[in-house]
Parts: C-alpha cells; sequence; structure tokens
C-alpha cells in the first residue's frame, strides 16, 4: 500500500472561455502545491462551461491542441504535484455527428509530476434529463460516450477514473475496486437540485460499498447560461467519512490521505469478496 499524501480538491466556478479559466485554475494549483498538496484535482469541465452546442464545438480544441491541457502540462512540472484534469471538453476523434459538426469528448486526464498524461478517460454515462422547471440536459447530442473502465497506476496507489453522471450506476465503482482501485476520482459539475439531495449520500456511499477513498472535485456557482452547480467538493475515506468538504465557492480544499486505512476498513468489511450469482 502506498504511503500518506496531501490531496486537494480545486472547487471552480468555470466561464466559457478557457482563457480565463486557465488564468483562475492556475492560481489554485500554485496556491495547492504550496500549501503541501502532491496530487491536485480539479473538476468537470474545467477548461469551460460553454452552454451553447454549436460555440462549443467552434471553442472545443482536440486534445493534441487543446491550451488547457498545455497549461496543465506547466504546472506539473513547475510544481512537481500530479493533476487530475477532472475532465475538458475535447473535439471527439471519432466521426462527425450527421448534420457534419465534430462530435466532443467529456475527457478525465491524469498527469504526473513531469507532466505526462499517464491515463485518459472519456465519460461513460450522459447527462440526458429534465429535473423540471425547464432545467433539461441532453449530453448526448454533442458528446459521443467513452467505452472503456480506465484504471491508473499514481505513487499512492490505483485510481478508478470517473466522471459526474456516472456517480449513479454504482455496478461501475464495484468493477473498479474488485479489479484492484484504491481511490475514486469522480469531478463533476453537480446541479443544485440533485445536489442538494443526493450529492453527499451517493459520495459516501460509493466509498462504503468498494472500501475506497473518493475524490470529487466539483464546480460551485452561478455559470454563464443560467447552470448553478452544487458545489461541496468532497474527499471521502473508506469508511464513508468525510474528510473535506468544499461547501460553497471557488477555493482549494486539503485532506491528508492514509492508503492505510483501505486495507482496515476491507479487512472489517469486506464485501467485495462476497458476491454471488442470483437468478
Amino acid at each position: 500500500m502506498g504511503r500518506p499524501f496531501t490531496a486537494a480538491c480545486l472547487q471552480t466556478c468555470a466561464g466559457v472561455e478557457p482563457a480565463a479559466n486557465i488564468e483562475t485554475v492556475a492560481g489554485l494549483v500554485t496556491e495547492a502545491a504550496d500549501a503541501g498538496a502532491e496530487f491536485v484535482m480539479m473538476p468537470e469541465t474545467a477548461n469551460m462551461m460553454e452552454p451553447k452546442g454549436h460555440l462549443a464545438r467552434e471553442k472545443a480544441r482536440r486534445e493534441a491542441d487543446d491550451p488547457f491541457l498545455d497549461a496543465a502540462r506547466s504546472w506539473a512540472r513547475d510544481t512537481g504535484a500530479w493533476i487530475l484534469l477532472g475532465s475538458i471538453v475535447v473535439r471527439s476523434e471519432g466521426p462527425a455527428r450527421d448534420d457534419g459538426a465534430p462530435m466532443l469528448a467529456n475527457r478525465s486526464i491524469l498527469l504526473d509530476a513531469a507532466g505526462e498524461a499517464v491515463a485518459r478517460y472519456d465519460k461513460i454515462h450522459m447527462f440526458d434529463v429534465d429535473l423540471g422547471g425547464g432545467e433539461v440536459y441532453r449530453e448526448s447530442k454533442g458528446y459521443r460516450p467513452g467505452r472503456d473502465m480506465v484504471l491508473a497506476e499514481t505513487p499512492w496507489g490505483k485510481l478508478g477514473m470517473t466522471v459526474c453522471y456516472d456517480l449513479r450506476f454504482p455496478h461501475l465503482y464495484r468493477a473498479l475496486a474488485q479489479s484492484g482501485a484504491d481511490f475514486l476520482s469522480i469531478p463533476s459539475a453537480f446541479t443544485r437540485p440533485t445536489g442538494r439531495d443526493h450529492w453527499h449520500v451517493l459520495m459516501r456511499a460509493r466509498a462504503i460499498e468498494t472500501g475506497c477513498f473518493v475524490f470529487a472535485p466539483a464546480q460551485s456557482g452561478d455559470h454563464e447560461g443560467g447552470r448553478k452547480t452544487y458545489g461541496h467538493s468532497l474527499m471521502v475515506d473508506p469508511w464513508g467519512r468525510v474528510l473535506s468538504d468544499g461547501e460553497e465557492g471557488v477555493g482549494v480544499h486539503l485532506a491528508e490521505i492514509d492508503p492505510g486505512l483501505i486495507a482496515e476498513a476491507r479487512t472489517k468489511m469486506p464485501s467485495l469478496t462476497h458476491d454471488r450469482d442470483f437468478s
């Protein structure tokens, strides 16, 4: 099991312009590293939250050309921290839409301390919901869903990478844990109605069910286009105890992570080894 380390969740309120978001996140990464963080994590859609699909497609770049990713590589090299781009909006490498417009990917990227991408995960589950009151989301119209579960090696253990709405599909997390995950990343841009009722209980449940640490950096605030996100970036230990809660607003939130607690929790509650077939 890996050694203890300091983790940081960055809580942001991303706007529609990537350049402005780069400037904001740069300061937060520096603040986290100065406070001793060795692993710094950003929320979902850290590079932009553009509500208009045609503008998102115009602004999105392929991963190789994305300025936010380029900046993050330099932040990792400058600070010596591992960095998780919770997700960035990039142009998908697959076929275009039926109308010829590019499809997008909601991609989480893990960088090592040298700024090299060691793992990538495209969000599998698309947020297609009607929350009432005119609040409707149809991610599948613009985003190509991922197909692969991703487990990444870090200096402290194995990281199971997911994004936001994946949270509601517990079989993914069980599969990650049974494949060796020690930590689960769930970067998010949760809406306020669902956040108030479901955020804490689901994050704690995923930690308890898997015996993993859960890292959930989140967007927080009022975004251009009217979207309102819940905030409350969470770090939860394998017994379901909340180590850090970002509440509301932009900022850096730290927690000391002891990987030794993983084996302790799984020994006390070994449910990952008790699956039985049923009809």
